[in-house]
């Protein structure tokens, strides 16, 4: 009885695990934040206002928020609309149609997904419209209630605002912003960028109908206020199914934000880039690791990830090469110490190989000119060198002049990790680097 007891307690646990991986994957992977963004509070503020208007008073606005690429748009603006639906009226009113650039690359394909997203297909049926324009009107048109006085609001959200206009005559912008100034449907414009120039893509009539609000978002928040963003996204919310495994969770959560080790990997990933993807990649990793035998993410975990992240993937080619090949990168380095970064040719390579042989004949083959010469090739389709002058030029393949694209430590480190790497090599190297 007890064994078959102890064994639904595991499993229980096992879920519990299961669940919070689920629920903190989410999180990650859909920008969805337990509580309000950080640092961004005046822009919150100003966003939630504006969509109140439309959604609440039926007022009609357009906005465009502009930032980095990972500094939180999209989340931003989620967590707005999270806030905004959670009124019963607007939840019940308010349509959302959410556009990307990268997707409806054309202005046919954007109506056709309108339509989709707003379920008015068998409304449309096999109408034929005259312009782009009339479509639209139609559209809103169809969304009125019974008493013909009162339309619902409609959310239209542009990804990627910066391709819509490329589209041609920028119709689409045209039309959704002179909906938005007249006063016949109440709808939001919402576009998202990364280009701080996007008002300069607009046209001159597209342009004069748009409100030129702006909310910028430009990641203004310090290390102090990252690591709490880093304990609040790991954090699991009070209403979780097992309060106790909650707990739990949290308390280890706030131990591993006091830890000093995982403080150093968070400032090495902060100076690198504090966007929110970058974080959310760091512990999604983290995440995966944790399982039944393993049930919470421990500050070696955190190291193990950042190294993960920040793998040198020139460094890890070298792993691959053959020996020749590693002799052939090490002369090159030696070749760079002399002539002080100066390009250099595969005679002069071959030569400094020939010299290492004559000293150390017994440890490395002494491999033919034409085999020297093919893993010299091989080095350069892995693009480890690059040539220096274009493929016009007319050279002899021993004396085109090329450059090492890897430095020193790229070099020591990837030696130290060389599997059965040969004494003789590691030495002649070191003293290379001497």
């Amino acid at each position: 009885m007890s064994k078959r007891k102890s064994k639904e307690n595991c499993l229980t646990h096992g879920e519990c695990i299961s669940q919070a991986q689920r629920m903190l994957r989410e999180r990650f992977c859909h920008q969805k934040i337990p509580g309000k963004p950080f640092g961004v509070e005046s822009q919150h503020k100003h966003l939630l206002e504006l969509l109140k208007r439309t959604a609440v008073h039926g007022e009609s606005n357009s906005v465009l928020i502009v930032g980095p690429r990972g500094a939180g748009k999209t989340m931003l603006l989620n967590c707005v609309l999270n806030e905004l639906l959670e009124v019963k009226h607007v939840q019940e009113n308010v349509l959302q149609v959410q556009l990307n650039g990268l997707l409806q690359t054309d202005d046919r394909i954007a109506l056709k997904e309108i339509t989709r997203q707003l379920h008015l297909e068998n409304v449309v049926g096999d109408k034929v419209f005259g312009s782009f324009a009339e479509n639209l009107a139609f559209l809103l048109e169809a969304l009125k209630k019974g008493d013909r006085s009162s339309s619902r609001p409609v959310l239209f959200i542009l990804d990627e605002f910066d391709l819509f206009a490329h589209h041609k005559n920028q119709t689409l912008l045209y039309n959704l912003f002179d909906v938005s100034q007249s006063a016949q449907t109440p709808v939001a414009v919402i576009g998202l960028t990364c280009r701080l120039d996007v008002l300069e893509l607009l046209e001159k009539r597209v342009k004069s109908r748009f409100s030129h609000r702006q909310i910028h978002l430009l990641s203004s928040f310090r290390f102090k206020q990252y690591l709490e963003i880093f304990k609040m996204q790991l954090s699991l919310p009070e209403d979780f199914t097992d309060r106790r495994f909650a707990e739990e969770w949290n308390q280890n959560i706030k131990s591993l934000y006091e830890d000093r080790s995982v403080e150093d990997v968070l400032q090495k990933h902060f100076c690198s880039s504090k966007d929110f993807r970058s974080l959310h990649m760091l512990l999604m990793l983290a995440l995966s690791r944790v399982t039944v035998s393993h049930p919470a993410i421990k500050p070696t975990d955190l190291l193990e990830v950042s190294r993960l992240c920040t793998m040198d993937s020139k460094a890890n080619i070298l792993h691959g090469l053959s020996v020749l090949e590693l002799c052939l990168i090490i002369a090159m380095k030696h070749l760079n110490d002399i002539y002080d970064g100066e390009p250099f040719n595969f005679q002069m390579v071959h030569n400094e190989f020939q010299k290492f042989i004559q000293r150390k004949s017994h440890s490395v083959h002494n491999f033919e000119k034409p085999v020297v010469i093919k893993a010299f090739e091989h080095l350069h389709q892995l693009e480890l060198i690059k040539p220096m002058e274009g493929p016009s030029v007319r050279t002899q393949k021993e004396y085109q002049l090329v450059k090492l694209l890897l430095d020193n430590s790229q070099i020591m480190d990837a030696l130290q990790k060389y599997p059965q790497c040969p004494t003789d090599v590691k030495q002649w190297a070191a003293s290379a680097f001497g």
